[in-house]
């Protein structure tokens, strides 16, 4: 196994995290936003308030996104099993 093996390998183990990770940061950063510009035109500081609906939406993306979470995973160590033997080759 050569050093562009490596490389290769670790650039697609980002870019599948990326991908997987890319729904809830993005709902999250929504919902986020969305609460603090509530509580600022409402005047309120409650630090917890935002917590819930982020719970809440995280909770839903895995729920609506996991299947697809999932098989990019499933598609990469697929892949990656289907690889090894022309990594170990003389």
């Amino acid at each position: 196994m050569n050093q562009d093996t490596v490389i290769h390998l670790a650039m697609q183990a980002l870019i599948v995290a990326l991908k997987v990770s890319m729904p809830f940061l993005l709902a999250g950063l929504v919902v986020g936003l969305a609460v603090s510009v509530f509580q600022a035109v409402t005047q309120i500081q409650e630090q917890t308030l935002s917590f819930i609906p982020k719970i809440l939406v995280t909770g839903a993306v895995m729920a609506i996104g996991g299947p697809w979470m999932l098989s990019q995973m499933i598609a990469y160590t697929e892949a990656l099993y289907t690889s090894i033997p022309s990594m170990v080759g003389p």
